[in-house]
């Protein structure tokens, strides 16, 4: 076979999409190594979705030494491109000032930026801040449109937000009922604090039937899972129930939860 046949024969490089999907993969695995040796020609080229993934690596010390301000070069690549992942990861390195000058109103409109193309956590977080109103303006309607959005997409904390509209009567009327719904979603996708919130509604029989055993239960998850909100209840639940309640409740809170769908 002459050379120049040879280098015809040659297999052409793999469409951008396969190679991300393959470096994707590695790094599912751990082997970032790979991924990155992957990613970053990709990224050299304008992938803005490799320069992303080459930037969050730099702020998680994913394969690399940890590097902010790295992380924010890269980053702002991908969020000028449009990126909505990136615009994302960029917000959030902007709120927490790592890498670069802390700025909640420019995390804010990245946060929003993402959101409009319909990134869930972004959408989260888009409407947690517009909840709270402390770094930026507050806006309950907005808040509440964007908790929606992203709890369409599965995003458990959206869920929890919404159940906690319901529960204060936010921008909608009170409906303790709409509330444990909510809360329900939430905690059976793993939400510490919609399990934490459940928790309490089964406690006090507002929304939900009162069974402490069950309370106990969710509260047991909640504090497994880290929700500083289920040390508000576990002492008073746990006053009203026998040994053997107890013993329940802790077999129940061991069981696999069963998520549902989107």
């Amino acid at each position: 076979m002459r050379w120049l046949d040879h280098l015809a024969r040659k297999a052409a490089p793999a469409p951008a999409a396969d190679q991300l999907a393959a470096a994707l993969d590695a790094a599912r695995r751990g082997d970032y190594a790979t991924a990155l040796g992957i990613w970053e020609p990709l990224a050299r080229s304008g992938s803005a979705r490799a320069q992303n993934n080459i930037g969050a690596c730099f702020a998680e010390g994913l394969g690399v030494e940890r590097d902010r301000s790295l992380a924010v070069r890269w980053l702002a690549l991908a969020a000028e491109a449009g990126d909505p992942v990136g615009q994302r990861n960029l917000a959030s390195l902007c709120f927490r000032g790592e890498g670069v000058e802390q700025n909640y109103r420019r995390a804010a409109k990245l946060y929003r930026a993402a959101a409009e193309q319909g990134d869930g956590p972004a959408q989260d977080m888009l409407s947690w801040m517009l909840l709270e109103g402390e770094v930026i303006d507050p806006d309950i309607a907005e808040a509440r449109r964007w908790a929606l959005a992203a709890a369409g997409r599965g995003i458990a904390s959206a869920m929890t937000r919404i159940g906690m509209l319901h529960h204060n009567g936010l921008g909608v009327p009170r409906d303790p009922t709409e509330a444990v719904r909510w809360w329900r979603k939430a905690a059976l996708r793993g939400d510490a604090d919609g399990q934490a919130m459940l928790g309490a509604a089964c406690h006090l029989g507002a929304g939900a039937p009162a069974d402490v055993v069950e309370a106990y239960a969710w509260l047991l998850r909640a504090q497994a899972g880290g929700s500083a909100l289920a040390a508000r209840y576990m002492n008073a639940v746990r006053a009203a129930l026998t040994a053997d309640d107890i013993a329940e409740a802790e077999r129940r809170a061991a069981l696999s939860l069963e998520e549902p769908a989107p």
